[in-house]
């Protein structure tokens, strides 16, 4: 059976070629009637645009680009997070007809902004997702810039009314999590900093105070460690926590790999989670769910940010106002009652 053509889709539709070009490129000032009909013919015949085709008339591709942290630069590397981003985004982009194109870029390398203005310019991506915490580097931002390629910043920090962006509420729900700790008669409640480039996670430490303070504890920084955001990070911070005379009762960590590593210190002390420790983190990747006892966690919606950053990409003058998804608490068998 021959491949569907474009024309195929306008006899269908009952349009002119050019209007089938206008929808399946996402552009504006299309009727809706006239777009669901393009649609659903799309669909029906199983059209896929010829993506050479695309590519010359347009000058650039339509790959969109998900440029993230890249994880082999760390001594024990996770992959959860950026798998649920590019579930999200790939979601959106099958949706847009578009191809997804994954970039793990390594932001401690002096020519970073050269390989990465590089990388652009030779795959003439259409839009770019940056994910954190390169989404809060001037130095990465400004080569992207620099290529005039449209792209969506997630979990940058703070938004900016100049650029896309899409994150979710960690001061607020952080704050959520530490009262529920505060709650479950924990008042010796420890806390794991992440990656302090990761301006997004930096806001959790900030909503961790501000749950203390609501809960009427008090903030110690010999109740606070740092970490990288990585498993190995979590473990070496939960030795030094639970080192401490007294210990705390329960420590909240700002990513799901260091509560994980958490929970790994925790079982070769001998300690008991949830029974003398509880531990509770943030993501809700997989491995929350795959570890035993199953972590506690704040579910930050990757899947929903990343889909939401690669359908902006396809608006054509959009707002740029800065986007926020609520995250929610996942309550699970690492957190309980306080120690009497």
């Amino acid at each position: 059976m021959p491949r569907p053509t474009i024309f195929d889709v306008a006899k269908v539709a009952g349009v002119s070629i050019k209007t089938v070009s206008r929808v399946v490129n996402h552009e504006p000032n299309v009727r809706a009637s006239t777009r669901e009909r393009v649609e659903n013919a799309v669909a029906v015949l199983k059209y896929r645009p010829d993506q050479s085709a695309r590519n010359l008339a347009s000058h650039r591709s339509h790959l969109i680009g998900l440029v993230y942290d890249d994880p082999a630069a760390y001594e024990m590397p996770s992959g959860g997070y950026i798998l649920d981003l590019q579930q999200g985004a790939l979601e959106a982009c099958k949706s847009a007809l578009s191809e997804l194109l994954i970039h793990p870029c390594d932001f401690r390398k002096k020519n970073v902004s050269i390989e990465l203005k590089s990388f652009i310019e030779e795959t003439r991506l259409a839009g770019i997702i940056l994910a954190a915490p390169l989404s809060n580097m001037p130095k990465i931002v400004r080569a992207i810039k620099a290529t005039g390629t449209p792209f969506v910043r997630l979990s940058p920090g703070n938004g900016s009314a100049e650029q896309f962006s899409v994150s979710t509420n960690d001061r607020e729900v952080c704050a959520e999590m530490t009262r529920y700790l505060a709650e479950m008669g924990h008042r010796r409640i420890a806390f794991i900093a992440g990656n302090p480039d990761h301006k997004a996670v930096a806001n959790r430490l900030l909503g961790y105070k501000d749950g203390l303070q609501d809960s009427g504890l008090k903030y110690s920084e010999q109740l606070v460690a740092s970490g990288d955001n990585s498993f190995g990070s979590g473990f070496s911070a939960a030795e030094k926590l639970l080192a401490k005379r007294p210990p705390p009762t329960a420590i909240f960590a700002a990513n799901d790999d260091m509560a994980a590593g958490v929970i790994r210190a925790a079982n070769r002390l001998g300690i008991d989670v949830p029974g003398q420790l509880s531990v509770a983190g943030f993501d809700d990747i997989a491995l929350a769910r795959q570890i035993d006892p199953a972590l506690t966690t704040v579910r930050q919606p990757l899947v929903e940010m990343a889909q939401r950053a690669a359908q902006l990409l396809s608006q054509k003058n959009g707002d740029t106002k800065p986007e926020v998804i609520p995250a929610t608490i996942k309550i699970r068998e690492s957190t309980g009652p306080a120690p009497e």
